[in-house]
């Protein structure tokens, strides 16, 4: 399928993957107007394409170009599809989620933030849930501790001494992040194209936990800016596929402290947190099996 050519006087892209996404769609592209005031490029890449061409209509529509991608390399490998199809006047690209509405004047002030100081390499807004609250979106990186005790008791025990260092520092003050939601987030392009982009064997879930370490281990600052503003319903995942992504979850924080933590001395560790976060996995997919029956 041919795609419309960029707009040479955009130095900001919209990037963002569908996977059956059609019900939320139309209110994100609906929202970008308004939430930047210059040119945008966008760009949509679909790792469900089916026949009705639905997505690509909704694309077209707002005026963004469609990448069709049948063999779904997940949610890190769509992005770095799309961001490969972007003109070279980019120089910040909105990486989203597509059931986020973004928030007026939103990627404007994610890009003010990023051109303040050349060492910033992504921005994040404030992201709230559709009742209102904001989600923990500026996190630390986990480590061995924090990640294996928020993993398995944070469901169980939601205050537990683990969960509260993870998720420590939420603030409505502009702030330095270990990593970044890849939910929305705004990246520079160069820092992300010298990082190779997001890493691919994440298939789905840490993806951007890795980025924003890698972002810093190069140099670069993860900065959250809460004056910018969106809103993350979670409309399309559905209860039928979340034993699914659990799954794939509890898989990719397994692969990230994996690797984070890869000494010998530390190889006993890493079995019982494989065999810990599998279990957790276990227990939750039965779970949200029995609920979804009901």
């Amino acid at each position: 399928m041919t795609t419309p050519p960029p707009d040479s006087d955009a130095r900001i892209a919209v990037v963002t993957v569908s996977y059956g996404s059609a019900k939320v769609l139309p209110d994100f592209l609906a929202s970008i107007p308004a939430a930047a005031s210059g040119a945008v490029e966008i760009v949509v890449a679909d790792n469900k394409p089916l026949d009705d061409g639905q997505i690509e209509l909704l694309t077209r529509a707002a005026g963004g170009r469609y990448l069709p991608l049948p063999e779904n390399p997940g949610y890190g490998g769509g992005m770095n599809r799309a961001v490969a199809v972007l003109g070279t006047s980019i120089e910040w690209i909105l990486i989203s989620n597509p059931d986020v509405v973004l928030g007026e004047r939103s990627i404007d002030r994610l890009v003010a933030a990023g051109s303040s100081d050349s060492s910033i390499g992504a921005v994040g807004p404030a992201v709230l849930t559709p009742g209102g609250d904001v989600y923990p979106s500026a996190r630390r990186v986990p480590s061995l501790r924090t990640g294996v005790g928020h993993a398995l008791f944070y469901n169980l025990w939601p205050n537990n001494i683990w969960s509260r260092r993870y998720l420590s520092g939420m603030t409505a003050e502009p702030r330095d992040a270990g990593w970044l939601s890849g939910s929305c987030l705004l990246v520079r392009r160069d820092a992300f194209d010298a990082l190779g982009g997001f890493d691919e064997s994440y298939f789905m879930y840490f993806e951007d936990v890795d980025l924003g370490d890698r972002m810093s281990k190069a140099g670069y600052r993860n900065v959250y800016r809460p004056d910018s503003v969106v809103v993350h319903t979670g409309a399309h995942a559905t209860s039928e596929a979340s034993a699914m992504m659990l799954q794939a979850h509890h898989e990719s924080a397994s692969r990230f402290l994996s690797r984070k933590y890869s000494g010998a001395l530390l190889l006993p560790l890493r079995l019982a947190l494989k065999a810990g976060l599998s279990a957790r996995a276990a227990i939750e997919g039965r779970r949200a099996r029995y609920h979804s029956a009901r």
